[in-house]
């Protein structure tokens, strides 16, 4: 995947789990990555990974949910960095264990905030920049969430699906500008999120019993896809979402 030597990319959500997982897999094949995440702390980590392996990363603590934060990232992003090739959408939230009916406004107005409006805010004032660079690719990270129902996570499941919709009409809307956009829809990962999250080892063990693969996946596996996406490989793949999952959705 030499094409990426040279190339400017962004991840949100790049403090760990699939995020981390991207950003140091695209500076791998020789991207600098502008490393943001809410939790400064972990954004400076997995840039300094990234600087210490040899590759370039910039480290900014970015709120993809405020419009101001996420502007002032790209900004800094194109100004640091040169311009921008491909922007890898990953910031987000799981919630689970959600009855709708009892669920507060509050709660719901959160899980859509970060997960959807940070998506929509992203792509925003990453378009712009692509568009000045003669095109390239955007991948935004779903869920299998996005593609069916999981029990008790009414707002995951309508932010994610609104991931998907929202990636479907980009995809169309900026095609005639070289401009890609797809979504990535992971089943179980095992990240930092999960392991917060995960109920206990009975529940984790049937989860991986249901899955064709007999296991859950790595973020290094995730983050594969993700870098496919980008790359040129796929330069005929524009508004999908793929799953990565082991062969759950089947």
């Amino acid at each position: 995947m030499s094409e990426f030597t040279g190339k400017a990319s962004l991840v949100t959500g790049a403090g760990s789990g699939i995020g981390r997982a991207v950003a140091i897999g695209l500076a791998r094949r020789g991207a600098s990555v502008a490393v943001l995440d809410i939790d400064a702390d972990g954004a400076e980590a997995t840039g300094a990974t990234i600087t210490k392996a040899g590759g370039t990363a910039m480290a900014i603590a970015t709120d993809v949910a405020d419009e101001d934060s996420m502007r002032s990232a790209i900004r800094q992003t194109v100004e640091a960095l040169g311009g921008l090739n491909f922007a890898v959408n990953n910031a987000g939230i799981a919630s689970t264990g959600q009855d709708l009916t009892a669920m507060e406004l509050t709660a719901w107005d959160r899980i859509m905030r970060i997960n959807l409006t940070g998506t929509f805010l992203s792509m925003k004032h990453e378009i712009p920049e692509l568009r000045r660079a003669g095109g390239g690719a955007i991948v935004n990270v779903a869920s299998n969430g996005g593609l069916y129902a999981i029990p008790q996570a009414p707002s995951y499941v309508a932010s994610k699906h609104g991931v998907i919709g929202l990636t479907k009409v980009a995809a169309v809307d900026y095609a005639s500008v070289g401009i890609r956009v797809n979504a990535v829809a992971p089943g179980i990962t095992r990240t930092e999120m999960f392991d917060r999250v995960a109920p206990g080892t009975e529940t984790i063990a049937l989860q991986e019993a249901a899955t064709p693969l007999g296991r859950f996946a790595t973020p290094d596996e995730i983050a594969e896809a993700v870098i496919w996406l980008c790359s040129d490989q796929s330069s005929y793949v524009t508004g999908i979402a793929m799953s990565v999952d082991g062969g759950r959705r089947a």
